[in-house]
């Protein structure tokens, strides 16, 4: 087996008094989707925050496609591409000129990239329009435009539909589903278990820092003796 596009071992990380991260442990493989799952509070954002490099490393090991996060952080941003939940486009540009902002700082065809990133965000006319006009689903479809248009490595991804309605959400989680490649893998968090069912190869349920459970959502459900993934996280975090 070759490198794996994300190795965590005993990741631990304290704020004060509280222990956030309890020994987190989880690979993902290339060309899959893993997704962190768990109640408010369990890690989840701060693990991808750790693994963005946005947070250091408490105790433990994190590598991505063999960069450890610690030592090496400038490879591991070479490799990944970071969407939190609460992320906005600059308001006084327009969703153009958003893209073509994101380009400059990717390869050396920035227009390819915008191009690419047009036609993933799908906004049709409105792509001239400034982004302060925008729905939180046409911002949130820009921004992950602007994530994957670059096809990183790896993208990560904290809650892609937090607050969309059920046709910007589907549009998100098509565009999420067809990403991965050969050498692509997409890790993400979210709350929507269906979501989470239809996305995801694998998960980790986290809960109060520690992975609870873990596997392909069939064999968790299988498992669990229980009829979908919601009842699994029920049944693991209460």
């Amino acid at each position: 087996m070759g490198v794996r596009a994300v190795q965590v071992a005993d990741l631990r990380k304290r704020y004060g008094d509280v222990q956030a991260l309890r020994g987190v442990s989880f690979d993902v493989e290339p060309g899959e989707i893993y997704g962190l799952v768990g109640p408010n509070g369990a890690g989840k954002t701060t693990t991808l925050r750790t693994l963005s490099t946005l947070l250091t490393v408490g105790d433990g090991d994190v590598d991505v496609f063999g960069a450890d996060v610690r030592s090496q952080p400038n490879e591991v941003r070479k490799r990944i591409r970071y969407l939190p939940e609460d992320a906005g486009a600059y308001d006084n540009l327009t969703g153009r000129q958003y893209l073509e902002f994101i380009a400059d700082f990717y390869g050396d065809d920035p227009d390819a990239l915008v191009e690419r990133g047009i036609e993933i965000a799908d906004l049709g006319e409105r792509i001239d329009s400034k982004t302060s006009e925008y729905s939180k689903g046409m911002t949130r479809k820009l921004l992950l435009a602007s994530t994957i248009m670059t096809e990183p490595d790896l993208a990560i991804l904290d809650e892609p539909t937090s607050g969309l309605d059920v046709e910007n959400a589907r549009t998100i989680r098509d565009i999420v589903k067809e990403f991965p490649g050969t050498n692509r893998s997409v890790l993400l968090s979210s709350h929507n278990m269906l979501e989470v069912e239809f996305l995801c190869d694998r998960i980790g349920l986290l809960n109060e820092g520690e992975i609870v459970a873990e596997g392909a959502p069939a064999d968790l459900i299988a498992e669990y003796g229980v009829e979908n993934l919601e009842e699994v996280f029920l049944e693991a975090v209460v």
